[in-house]
């Protein structure tokens, strides 16, 4: 523990040098309030046979907002953190063979392998901390890359399930008809099964393009399936991946 210790200082006595050299360190801060809007998804990485067709997506108004701080560390390398707030949202409809589900049906809960079409819908509500090593390529770009961390206070998995039906248990079980129209069709609403934490990496591009306004793009990569360890009756594992064209204003 000592040498872990000794280590941290040693590599931050190392660091200081290179802001001091830059005048005092709140003046070497530079400071971007950002918004943006972001096109993506929740989804398994490679589509399972269970999932025949994504017949639809429509956009959703996921945005993100959010301040960020850089410290120029050495030459043109640096240190960017700050806190968004986002969302992340999904509205599609897929068709499925034999996909397990867990429906509710009326006031009946049935589970089993469903074959049909799912409205999904997806929304969540976070906030982000990104820590991201920054590259500055001229006065006018600069490159981001680094890991980051999200905590959810709203979230929401849900949709509906119909024109099909549901062999219950297994492949070989009873057989359940779902309808097109409400009351024939199914719904289900895992929101309570969701992560409370997201990890993942994010990189992206700034672009100043006068003296304080720019545009960014920036793509985020869940490392964390957005579903508990404990929960499997959605068999793959479901990421977040999200790109996100914006505006920012250079504070300082």
């Amino acid at each position: 523990m000592k040498k872990k210790i000794a280590f941290i200082i040693f590599s931050i006595a190392t660091l200081i040098p290179c802001t001091v050299t830059a005048g005092d360190f709140l003046d070497a801060l530079q400071m971007k309030a950002r918004m943006g809007y972001s096109i993506g998804g929740t989804a398994p990485l490679g589509i399972p046979a269970t999932i025949r067709s994504l017949d639809s997506y429509r956009l959703t108004p996921s945005f993100m907002a959010g301040l960020d701080v850089t410290l120029p560390l050495h030459d043109k390398w640096g240190v960017l953190t700050g806190l968004h707030i986002e969302n992340k949202a999904m509205d599609a409809n897929v068709t499925t063979k034999a996909y397990r589900m867990e429906l509710r049906k009326g006031s009946e809960l049935i589970e089993g392998l469903f074959t049909g079409h799912i409205q999904q819908k997806v929304k969540e509500w976070m906030f982000t901390l990104p820590i991201m090593a920054t590259c500055q390529l001229g006065s006018n770009v600069q490159l981001k890359a680094g890991p980051y961390f999200s905590l959810l206070f709203s979230k929401d998995f849900s949709g509906i399930a119909s024109d099909g039906y549901l062999r219950q248990g297994d492949p070989t079980g009873p057989k359940i008809i779902m309808g097109d129209k409400e009351g024939e069709w199914a719904t289900y609403d895992f929101s309570d099964d969701m992560r409370n934490f997201q990890f993942g990496l994010g990189a992206g591009v700034d672009w100043q393009v006068c003296k304080q306004l720019g545009v960014s793009a920036d793509l985020n990569w869940g490392l964390t399936g957005i579903f508990k360890s404990s929960f499997k009756t959605v068999e793959q594992t479901l990421y977040p991946i999200y790109g996100t064209i914006g505006v920012f204003y250079r504070i300082k």
